[in-house]
Formats: structure tokens, C-alpha cells, sequence
């Protein structure tokens, strides 16, 4: 996988971070760490791990992951996340999608036959599905599993997108305006586990809202 670059947003993960770059050792891909500079413990806990680090200019997750996109060299590039929840096995079959023009963007779900999550509550299940069906409904979108963010895209298409959310908002932009962008989108199974340590970052209720208020934006082109 020598053509791909995983970004990895990551704040608070001392504990977590360095797990997962040990679990990647054995991938042929770049890696890309956005972080904030203040964040010295998890800055200090991955000193011995082949990996960019970016020091995030502004702030919010959305950001981080657009600053990374940005840096990308590869064709290819991976949002990957910090906690260990993603299984690095599963970028293989996303790569090879990707590689053979099966799709422009691949997006993992946990919602598919084969896939599960370890992670999910009642809660963000629930929201996930409705924001999920108001992707369906409202955009057309072909995938499962709108509020996921284990995905693999183009690197340069994912550029000409122009995103602009800051926060984990960018979960239902990239999939709408890369739709609207007629680029081809695709689902495939994933298993997410569960976090190796620490909180969630998200908010079920606060980024329920501004995830809304998004599409919302989105579906009248505000």
C-alpha cells in the first residue's frame, strides 16, 4: 500500500496512540499524526515512531483531518482514528478498491453483513441510522454508514471537494458534496472495536446538532 497516507487526528491519546502505530509496523503506508502542540504527552509518548507529525494550525476535528488531506503526497489517503477502534486489516480491501477504480471514495460500515461495532451505543445507533436515511432520502447516497469516518479516498478529488466543516460535521460533508460532485461512492464492512483508552471525543447530543444543521445547510446550498 505504498500509494496510500493514513491521517490520524489525535488528541489525548498517550495511551492509545502509540498501540495503534505499533499495530501499522508491519503496513507499507505512510502516516500522518495531526496534533495540537500543547498536547506534549502524546506528542512525547510516539518520539520513536516512524511517523509526520502535523502540528494543527486551528482547531476541531474537521480541521485536523482537512490540514492532513492537505499534506497528503500519495494518491491515495485514509482517515484513521486514534483510539484503536479501526482494524488496519480491513485497509487492504478499501486499497484495492481504490487501486482497481472501483469507486473514488470507500467508506467503512458497521452496519453491513460481516461488520459490527463494539463501540455503538443506543444513542448515536439511533442517530446514526436517521442521519444515514436523511443521506439516502435527501442525497442519494449509497452508503451505509454516514457517521463513520473510517474512509479511503483520492487524495487529489478529495481536494477539488473544497470542504469547509471544522468539526465532526465533515462526517456528512465529504460523502454530500463528493456526491454532488458525481464522484463514485462505496461502502464495505468494518469492525469497529472498541477504544483502547480515554473518552469519546464526540458528543452524541452537541455534534448531533451541528451534523443536522449541516445537512440542512447542505440540502438548501446555504
Amino acid at each position: 500500500m505504498e500509494h496510500l497516507t493514513l491521517i490520524i487526528p489525535a488528541k489525548n491519546e498517550k495511551e492509545s496512540l502509540p498501540i495503534v502505530l505499533s499495530e501499522l509496523k508491519k503496513y507499507n503506508l505512510k502516516i500522518i499524526i495531526i496534533l495540537e502542540k500543547e498536547d506534549l504527552d502524546t506528542i512525547n509518548s510516539i518520539k520513536e515512531y516512524n511517523c509526520e507529525i502535523l502540528y494543527q494550525i486551528n482547531q476541531g476535528y474537521g480541521d485536523a483531518i482537512l490540514q492532513g488531506i492537505k499534506s497528503v503526497k500519495t494518491n491515495f489517503f485514509c482517515i484513521f482514528n486514534a483510539d484503536g477502534s479501526f482494524n488496519p486489516i480491513e485497509l487492504k480491501n478499501m486499497y484495492d478498491h481504490a487501486i482497481k477504480g472501483n469507486a473514488d471514495f470507500i467508506f467503512g460500515s458497521r452496519y453491513m453483513d460481516g461488520a459490527l461495532s463494539e463501540d455503538d451505543t443506543i444513542i448515536t445507533f439511533i442517530g446514526n441510522k436517521i442521519f444515514t436515511f436523511m443521506g439516502k432520502i435527501f442525497f442519494s447516497l449509497p452508503i451505509s454508514d454516514i457517521l463513520y469516518t473510517f474512509v479511503l479516498g483520492n487524495t487529489q478529488k478529495a481536494n477539488l471537494l473544497q470542504l469547509k466543516e471544522k468539526n465532526f460535521s465533515l462526517c456528512v460533508e465529504l460523502p454530500i458534496i463528493a456526491k454532488k460532485s458525481k464522484y463514485k461512492l462505496i461502502s464495505v464492512p468494518s469492525h469497529e472495536r472498541l477504544r483502547i483508552a480515554g473518552k469519546k471525543k464526540v458528543n452524541a447530543f452537541k455534534d448531533g446538532l451541528l451534523i443536522l444543521l449541516s445537512m440542512i445547510k447542505l440540502f438548501l446550498k446555504i
